[in-house]
């Protein structure tokens, strides 16, 4: 994702990524994240801490500052709902929703996020199931479901096969269009009961009716899932 559209809104969305995901934001992770060099991430971060947008903390990981946070979240709204037409209405293949959700995030305005929200009937969740953020702020205050206690893949306790509920792709997964399109073929979609084992750096997940699938411990991490009681 070297050509980027707007380079501080993806920034600021990385940050949001890495943090939704559970991971401590570095310039590294970003760099890894964006294919930009380190050199160029440390100019932008630097750039973007002046705007105060970010602070760089005493252990270098990043912080959004409230004004940093606001534009962050309404960078991911417009991502998940983009994502949300992409899938429900235009049919767009898995692999291609999220490079394509990264171009809308950048040119939608609120008023066309207000008429989404209505034609999409009011969705909460994007097709991955993470949750939009920030609907309150368009004005639109919906009921939102209360939150689960969910666990990462990799959380999973190891040993034997565990049975779980999906509840959450994470955006990192879904930037693979090998891994999301593996991902839908194998069954492993949101709110599908799977059977995983974890081991040595990797999860087993298997689907009835399906081939099971390998997925590495990296992007297990970006999994959630909900353990099923009994």
């Amino acid at each position: 994702m070297k050509d980027l559209v707007d380079t501080t809104e993806m920034y600021l969305r990385t940050i949001y990524d890495l943090e939704e995901e559970g991971v401590v934001p570095l310039r590294a992770r970003i760099a890894e994240r964006l294919e930009q060099s380190g050199p160029t991430v440390s100019q932008t971060v630097a750039r973007m801490e002046r705007d105060g947008l970010l602070l760089v903390a005493g252990d270098r990981h990043l912080e959004l500052t409230e004004k940093g946070r606001e534009l962050a979240v309404s960078v991911m709204r417009k991502h998940r709902l983009a994502e949300r037409l992409l899938v429900d209405v235009i049919g767009l293949r898995w692999e291609e929703v999220h490079a394509e959700a990264c171009r809308w995030e950048h040119v939608m305005s609120e008023e066309v996020e207000r008429r989404l929200v209505e034609v999409l009937n009011n969705p909460t969740t994007s097709p991955y199931g993470n949750p939009i953020p920030g609907l309150a702020l368009l004005g639109l205050d919906r009921p939102v479901d209360p939150p689960e206690t969910l666990i990462r893949l990799t959380d999973v306790p190891p040993g034997k096969p565990t049975a779980v509920v999906v509840r959450r792709l994470a955006e990192h997964v879904q930037s693979d269009p090998d891994v999301i399109g593996q991902l839908r073929e194998a069954g492993v979609v949101p709110d599908a009961r799977v059977t995983v084992e974890t081991k040595p750096g990797s999860v087993t997940i298997t689907v009835p009716g399906h081939t099971g699938f390998d997925l590495s411990e990296e992007m297990a991490h970006a999994v959630q899932v909900k353990q099923v009681q009994g």
